[in-house]
């Protein structure tokens, strides 16, 4: 308080010394009062920053015990309860709760003394002077105050609002792959739109409320200013000096205005900054509540399914895995045989199930001046069929399977899986897509394949998976499901063996490989393709890289543009002349036993020699001397043996 008088003392003479040495000094002739009068004011700056300096050493011994008990606080509850966040607490908060709960207590302090040794002045040099200066200052002072308790709730939510996005895009962002392989695109940006959307509303209530604190500023220490000049020919002809006058506006300027801008901004600010760490460094009274679950889509919308054949809990409606034909389990009942008399009516039909893949004018573009990629496309695929994609590199085989997963939306037309509308959590449940790169995740290798499956699942279903595609010895050289796996130590072949597997044992009834593989030798492929086909009520749909995948399927699209065409592979073969060309030619020939190097005995090579997917027949099955593999553009010396599947980078480029 003492060091607190000298600050008083120095606001006091620095308005007094300045009318004193025009009054009694230079407007009177006299220069050496004047400098006199103004020397007493240079010393009592001096003054005045001694006793600030002593005023800190103050501050600190009355801020430090409030740190020492907010430690001790911090310390038992982490103690106590197991807190997590008590480091957080202790190196952060806590420096925050003292600095801020310091400045509050200089910012407070200069105002309340610096007023007074203002008004003090402004009497002595003349009362008339309060008059002009002190309602303003009073009526700013008094819009601050009221507007400090709901400026420091909006301050509150504002923070709290910028520290839920700020968490929730440190859990997104390094988590974008894992979202993009569950298909929760929407439901991921959806929550995050919602924080954003809190945030912007707090922002503009915060702004909304900080309005009235410039307002108080304005009227409580720059109208003064105004309200001085304005009255200077009243106040000079009630017998106040030229020298008052310009005392009057140094009072205002040099020491009103900024202890009141401090004040507002420290308030206004840190006070609320103070009340939001105080809050959550104190200890709570009553018991945690479990957390509260945003809202969000359903489990079954990210397409973790329950086994093949099984109702899924969160749909139980659904007949997810009813093979094509087959009557669901909800079939209306028959009419009882002893009902009154009616005439005997046949039972009723059941509904016939929709199409697995319906598209109906579809166009899509990268852009909306670009040319389209798709143009008024048409097509329907029945449940349980097996179509094949087709065409050359980049006329949009993988933007039609992003289409339709509902990873891509079209620019017209719609697009529909099972009856449901894609995009859509419902579609999204019914369809799994597996991409070119296939997705495996640090973490055991039944986690990996039982992503899309309600956990736990069953070893033995674990086992069918990979035997039914091929993953059996990989499996079982790893050490079984619960062998922790690292992808970065899995060659692509092993990777998309996985992503197969997992798909295998999802329940989505379209099941949608995007080269998904490329990286397998074509035996493996077809096992694997095999093994959807035999999947009861499965619908394949699968973008060709080689020929027998086109030869398999039951249909085949094959992409030229706007000039499509889709058939069988036969039909297609007469009819259509690219189809020919992806073909090749290819013809048996009679087998020969050696040279290595003789011609083969026979073969079934990819869609072109050296065509654009960066893929040539090196060396193939049944050949003399065949390691079983096809290998991108390289040398020859690269080919792997049969079985190996560690052929590294990927295959070329996707459509």
């Amino acid at each position: 308080m003492a060091w607190s008088v000298l600050e008083t003392a120095q606001t006091f003479l620095m308005g007094y010394a300045l009318a004193r040495a025009l009054d009694d000094g230079f407007l009177a002739g006299r220069a050496g009062v004047g400098l006199g009068w103004l020397g007493v004011a240079a010393a009592a700056v001096i003054v005045g920053a001694f006793g600030t300096g002593r005023v800190y050493g103050c501050v600190a011994a009355l801020v430090e015990p409030l740190r020492d008990r907010l430690v001790r606080g911090v310390v038992e509850r982490g103690v106590r309860e197991a807190d997590d966040g008590a480091l957080s607490g202790l190196t952060q908060q806590v420096e925050i709760a003292r600095d801020t709960f310091a400045g509050l207590v200089m910012v407070s302090r200069s105002f309340v003394f610096t007023a007074a040794g203002a008004l003090i002045g402004l009497f002595s040099l003349a009362p008339p002077l309060l008059l002009v200066v002190v309602p303003p200052l009073v009526a700013g002072v008094a819009l601050f105050l009221a507007s400090l308790r709901p400026l420091a709730r909006r301050q509150e939510a504002f923070l709290v609002a910028d520290e839920a996005l700020a968490t929730g895009l440190g859990a997104v962002c390094p988590g974008l792959r894992d979202i993009t392989a569950a298909g929760a695109e929407e439901s991921v940006a959806d929550h995050t739109g919602r924080r954003v959307d809190a945030e912007y509303r707090a922002a503009r209530s915060l702004a909304r409320w900080g309005v009235l604190r410039v307002a108080s500023l304005a009227v409580g220490g720059q109208l003064p200013v105004v309200l001085l000049l304005a009255a200077a020919p009243w106040l000079l002809a009630r017998g106040v000096t030229a020298g008052a006058l310009i005392g009057a506006l140094a009072y205002v300027t040099q020491s009103l205005l900024p202890a009141l801008q401090n004040l507002v901004h420290g308030l206004g600010t840190s006070g609320s900054r103070l009340a939001v760490v105080l809050r959550r460094l104190a200890p709570a009274d009553e018991p945690p509540r479990a957390p509260r679950q945003e809202p969000g889509p359903a489990p079954a919308a990210v397409a973790r399914p329950t086994a093949p054949g099984q109702k899924p809990a969160s749909t139980p409606a659904a007949p997810r895995h009813t093979a094509p034909g087959q009557k669901p389990a909800s079939t209306p009942a028959m009419t009882h045989p002893t009902a009154p008399r009616t005439p005997p009516t046949d039972p009723p039909l059941p509904p016939t199930p929709p199409d697995a893949l319906t598209l109906s004018s579809v166009t899509f573009a990268y852009g909306p001046a670009a040319a389209p990629v798709i143009e008024d496309l048409d097509l329907r695929v029945p449940r349980g069929t097996h179509l094949a994609v087709v065409g050359p590199s980049g006329i949009g085989k993988s933007t039609l399977a992003g289409i339709v997963a509902g990873l891509l939306r079209p620019r017209h037309g719609s697009v529909h899986l099972c009856g449901h509308r894609v995009p859509g959590a419902t579609s999204r449940a019914h369809r799994v897509l597996i991409p070119q790169e296939a997705y495996v995740f640090r973490g055991s290798l039944a986690e990996n394949l039982g992503e899309l499956r309600p956990k736990p699942v069953p070893p033995e279903e674990l086992w069918a998976a990979a035997e039914a595609v091929g993953l059996t010895e990989l499996m079982e050289r790893l050490g079984g499901p619960g062998a922790e796996i690292d992808p970065g130590a899995l060659s692509a072949g092993e990777r998309q063996l996985i992503a197969l597997a997992r798909a295998h044992l999802s329940d989505a009834p379209v099941v949608i490989l995007d080269e998904a593989t490329c990286h397998l030798d074509p035996e493996a492929e077809e096992r694997a393709e095999r093994a959807f086909v035999r999947r009861p009520g499965t619908t394949l749909v699968v973008v060709a890289h080689r020929v027998g995948s086109a030869r398999r399927a039951d249909r085949v699209l094959v992409m030229d543009g706007r000039r499509l065409a889709f058939g069988t592979h036969d039909d297609l073969m007469t009819r259509s002349p690219l189809y020919r060309d992806l073909m090749g030619t290819w013809s048996p020939t009679a087998p020969v036993s050696s040279p290595p190097t003789a011609p083969p005995s026979s073969s079934e090579p990819a869609l072109a020699l050296g065509d654009p997917y960066g893929v040539d027949p090196v060396a193939r099955a049944r050949l003399a001397g065949d390691g079983g593999h096809v290998v991108a553009h390289g040398p020859v010396g690269q080919m792997k043996a049969a079985g190996d599947l560690r052929d590294g980078g990927a295959l070329g480029s996707q459509g």
